[in-house]
This record gives structure tokens, C-alpha cells and sequence, in this order.
């Protein structure tokens, strides 16, 4: 018989000992809620493309059983092996963005997805994470090694990984990672003049992205002015809320899915307000908040640099990524599709957010950090 007590040389033992509980079974709590909101919504798009009615939630269930592989995978490894798997993420990441501009098939406008061995991929959900991990790792080793430019090599990283994405185009994504990379950089000691510089470079950028990319100026005029499809997805999602007020109109009861066609994707967050009210909405908000507020306590408390960064940074892309997406639906921000961590449909999604977790989870590790001596 195994032996699972806390002195045990047990893999999973130690594992168990030493993993954070709170951030492990809230993350399978999102997931489970994300079934829950899939088998609601995705019949109704599933009929609009006339396949079975269960074909997103078996397909979404066998992704939910891979994310749930892939985070107890990554969260046993040690640091060092998690940036060795970093950075050959990083390679195979970046080559599948290359492709992707050539082969890749291209929907609303944006190529941004591509085929392999019959499955679609967007490899931007997997860039977020493996990229704050590397930063991480750079900016660490130029605060050890003077030979080193640790920052240096980061801004250049971001720069290739942006221009990538700017050419698909996906805007959204470029302005997430932007943000993260840019809490990353403060944290690593940029001065207070080059962070006022890029915040006025920032917002220049805004305005020329507007005038750039015809997508982005028609959502963000939506937003301002409202008009076209987009301003009708919104109604139908602020219609929805208010339908399912605080208790929700019931399980499968509401009609937001029958007219968004991304209501169990960019939307959902609109269906579980319609169905199950603002009681499970807050629960959702609340679990991505003890998430990131775990991992920043443990961040402030921290000395390894590298551990550090990567807390804070895979913590702040998850938070960023569910406010945007939770925002969206309430038309508090312009709309982006942006999923939902753990709880929209989609692979790459789920599979990108494992990747998140499964890293944070390992990074977070008790007496972790304090094994950590060696450069790679």
C-alpha cells in the first residue's frame, strides 16, 4: 500500500503535502461549472450546425478529462523542469504562430486557427502561459547574472511574439500579454520614467491599432456609439441578465443560446446569468478571485525572483482574461472573444488554461522554490 503520509518519499505523497489545495479544487470547481454551462448552452449551436445535440459537451468533456491530465502533469514537476518545458514550449509555440499566418483558416476576419492531425488549435492560448514562465526565468537571471540581459531579451521575446499576433490579427490577445509583460517588467525594477513612457506609448498605440486593424475600430465603435451584429449580441446578453435576475429563469429555461451563435463561448457568462442568476455569476467572479488572490499571497511572500514573477504574472493573465470576457457580456468594456477560463467550450481554451494552473500550481509548491539552485 502506498504510503501518503507528509514524511513519505512518495512522488504523490510530497505532491499532495505540498500542492495548493485551495487553487487545485477551486480550478476543477470552474471546470465542472463549465460542463454544467456547456450542456446548457451548446445544444441550441450545435442544432444551427445540424450535429447531434450533445457533440460540444462530449467533445468538451474529453477536453475538461485532458486540462485535468495536464494540470496534476505540470504541477508535480519541479522549477527546473518547468522552464526546460518552457522554453521548448516556446519554440514549438512560436513555429505553430508562423504557420498559422500561412496555413492557418481564417474566421471573422482573423487567421488565428490552424489544423493539425485534424484538430484545431489556436496557438496564442498556448504562447500566454509558456511566455510568462520564460519571462520570468529572463528577467530572474538578469537580476543573478551581470552578464546577462535578462530584460533586454524579454522585450525583444514580446516584440516577435506581438508582431505575430498583430498579424493574424488578434488585437485582444496582444493587449492581454501587453499588460501582463508590462506588470512583469515593473516588478522586475523598471524605472518610473520608462513605465510613464510606455504608458503614454500605450495609449498611442491604442489609437493607431484603432485606425489600423478595421475590426478593432467597428467593436470599439460598437461600443461608443452601438450599432451592427456585434451591438446585437450585447442586447441579447444585457437582455439575458435580466431575465435571470438574482435566482435565474432555470436550467436550460432561457433563450440567450438560441440567438447568440457564441453563446457557449464568448457569451457564456450571459447564459449562466439568465439561468442560474447573479448567485452563480458572483460564484464565478469569487472563485477567480481566491485564485488570484492566492497566488499574489504567496507572490508577496516570496524571494525566489523567478517564482515571483511567474505567481504574479500567470495569476494577473488569468484574472485579466475572465474580466475581459466577463466585462464583455455585461458591455462594461468593448467586445472581444475572449473565452472564459475553464468554463467556455473549446480546446484550446481549457488546454491553455490547464497549462496556466498546472504551472501555477507547480510554481506555488511548498519548499519548491527553496530547491531551486541551478541556472536552467
Amino acid at each position: 500500500m502506498v504510503s501518503l503520509s507528509r514524511h513519505s518519499h512518495n512522488v504523490f505523497a510530497k505532491w499532495l503535502w505540498t500542492v495548493d489545495k485551495v487553487i487545485l479544487f477551486v480550478s476543477l470547481a470552474l471546470l465542472a461549472i463549465g460542463i454544467v454551462l456547456d450542456i446548457t448552452a451548446s445544444p441550441a449551436v450545435a442544432r444551427r450546425i445540424n450535429v447531434d445535440d450533445f457533440w460540444f459537451v462530449r467533445k468538451q468533456i474529453f477536453y475538461v478529462l485532458a486540462s485535468i491530465g495536464v494540470i496534476f502533469g505540470l504541477s508535480i514537476l519541479k522549477l527546473k523542469t518547468i522552464r526546460r518545458l518552457s522554453i521548448v514550449g516556446l519554440i514549438v509555440v512560436f513555429g505553430l504562430l508562423v504557420l498559422t499566418l500561412f496555413f492557418g483558416f481564417e474566421t471573422k476576419g482573423a487567421r488565428r486557427w490552424i489544423s493539425l492531425a485534424g484538430f484545431s488549435m489556436q496557438a496564442s492560448e498556448f504562447m500566454k502561459p509558456i511566455f510568462i514562465v520564460v519571462t520570468a526565468w529572463l528577467l530572474d537571471c538578469g537580476k543573478k547574472y551581470d552578464y546577462f540581459p535578462g530584460m533586454a531579451v524579454s522585450i525583444g521575446l514580446y516584440g516577435a511574439i506581438a508582431l505575430l499576433l498583430l498579424l493574424q490579427p488578434d488585437v485582444g490577445m496582444t493587449l492581454l500579454m501587453t499588460a501582463v509583460f508590462g506588470l512583469q517588467l515593473f516588478l522586475a525594477g523598471l524605472p518610473m520614467m520608462f513605465v510613464s513612457i510606455l504608458a503614454v506609448a500605450g495609449v498611442v498605440v491604442l489609437f493607431l491599432l484603432y485606425f489600423t486593424f478595421p475590426h478593432f475600430h467597428a467593436r470599439v465603435d460598437q461600443f461608443l456609439y452601438g450599432s451592427d451584429e456585434t451591438s446585437y449580441q450585447i442586447n441579447q446578453a444585457m437582455a439575458a441578465f435580466q431575465n435571470g435576475n438574482l435566482v435565474g429563469r432555470g436550467p436550460g429555461e432561457g433563450t440567450v443560446k438560441l440567438h447568440i451563435p457564441d453563446a457557449h463561448t464568448d457569451f457564456v457568462f450571459a447564459v449562466a446569468g439568465e439561468e442560474y442568476g447573479v448567485w452563480l455569476c458572483l460564484i464565478i467572479i469569487a472563485l477567480f478571485a481566491v485564485i488570484i488572490a492566492r497566488a499574489l499571497r504567496a507572490a508577496m511572500k516570496e524571494t525566489n525572483l523567478f517564482v515571483m514573477y511567474a505567481e504574479v504574472g500567470l495569476a494577473a493573465s488569468l484574472g485579466l482574461q475572465a474580466f475581459v470576457n466577463m466585462a464583455s457580456s455585461l458591455h462594461i468594456i468593448p467586445t472581444k472573444g475572449m473565452t472564459l477560463p475553464f468554463i467556455s467550450y473549446g480546446g484550446s481554451s481549457l488546454l491553455g488554461s490547464a497549462i496556466e494552473i498546472g504551472m501555477l500550481l507547480a510554481i506555488t509548491r511548498k519548499n519548491t522554490a527553496s530547491e531551486d539552485k541551478d541556472f536552467a
